[in-house]
């Protein structure tokens, strides 16, 4: 098939290149992201992530002149590809739109909505695969002892830093917590994760008082300080939410990234430290303190035991001291 002599360039995503889809495209892209929805389970954000990708391509072949998916080649998908290199995307970022066009041609081949599938032998970038940031245990109690346990902001942002690292869960799942789902006595949490499975994951002491801290004075106090009618409304907006924001909705990940940017300047920690920071320093704590991998697979919510291999980069110090105390010649 050929791919149209137009040139055409990558830009936007398919909301803001809307003009440039056809029907077929459109069609497309709405069958793919609700088998992703509602037969894969993904999470929101992994879904917006492959529709946009989607997307973006299928505007640039609508003008290369193949805007319907059953007229796209191999070729096309590699000049794609090739254009996005050029404007010196990540290769982090090309994999995963590779990643989305896959799924989505393999899907529409067996839909019957392609006669084939172009993307089967699409070549996926190498990335380089660079250790994860991760603080030391000094570092993290005192980002920890940050906010102020004073006012029920305060209150709140104690609970959220201690929860990310006493449970390591994703800044997602953490937003999505609701006040069910946590049991003080048990000190656990039940965490919906990615592809809507659940766990449950336990937390310490130091957790658990500061969670009983925030629901006993910090979550009502923001409430309070709605006032009058608006105490009402408030009420509604937050709905069960575990953690609200200053509007009194349920706290987003981008309010997570914005309070923790709040405390690490005062901590001394690195300016690139973020709750997935906390994430890896969790993981990376709990295999330097003995755990065994698969626990924290678990923990984690991996479902690659591979995934979780990342974390095993130990210090140096256990390594020797692992190697003095089980060799016999050590």
């Amino acid at each position: 098939m050929t791919t149209g002599a137009g040139h055409s360039s990558v830009s936007g995503d398919s909301s803001e290149r809307a003009p440039d889809l056809t029907e077929a495209a459109w069609r497309a892209i709405g069958t793919f992201a609700a088998h992703l929805r509602d037969e894969r389970g993904l999470s929101a954000n992994t879904l917006a992530a492959y529709r946009r990708d989607v997307g973006q391509f299928f505007a640039f072949a609508a003008r290369a002149g193949s805007g319907d998916p059953a007229a796209v080649d191999a070729l096309l998908l590699r000049r794609f590809l090739a254009e996005l290199r050029t404007r010196g995307m990540a290769a982090a970022t090309v994999r995963r739109k590779v990643a989305a066009l896959r799924a989505c041609f393999r899907y529409l081949e067996r839909r019957g909505l392609v006669p084939a599938d172009p993307a089967a032998d699409l070549a996926t970038p190498r990335v380089e695969h660079r250790l994860p940031v991760v603080l030391k245990q000094r570092e993290v109690t005192v980002l920890l002892a940050g906010p102020a346990a004073g006012d029920p902001v305060g209150l709140r942002d104690r609970a959220v830093l201690e929860l990310l690292y006493a449970t390591g869960v994703r800044v997602g799942e953490l937003c999505g917590l609701r006040l069910g789902d946590v049991d003080l006595r048990t000190q656990t949490a039940r965490v919906l994760g990615k592809g809507a499975r659940e766990r449950i994951v336990p937390f310490g002491v130091p957790a658990r008082s500061a969670l009983r801290d925030y629901l006993d004075r910090g979550r009502p106090g923001m409430l309070a300080g709605a006032g009058g009618a608006d105490r009402a409304r408030a009420g509604d907006a937050a709905g069960d939410a575990l953690f609200l924001n200053r509007r009194l909705r349920p706290l987003s990940q981008r309010d997570v990234r914005g309070l923790l940017a709040r405390y690490r300047g005062g901590a001394g920690v690195p300016a690139g430290t973020s709750p997935h920071t906390l994430r890896h320093s969790f993981a990376t704590h709990l295999l330097e303190g003995g755990a065994d991998l698969r626990v924290v697979q678990e923990l984690l919510g991996h479902v690659a035991l591979t995934t979780t291999q990342r974390y095993t980069h130990l210090s140096k110090e256990r390594l020797r001291r692992v190697y003095d105390q089980a060799h016999p010649r050590a």
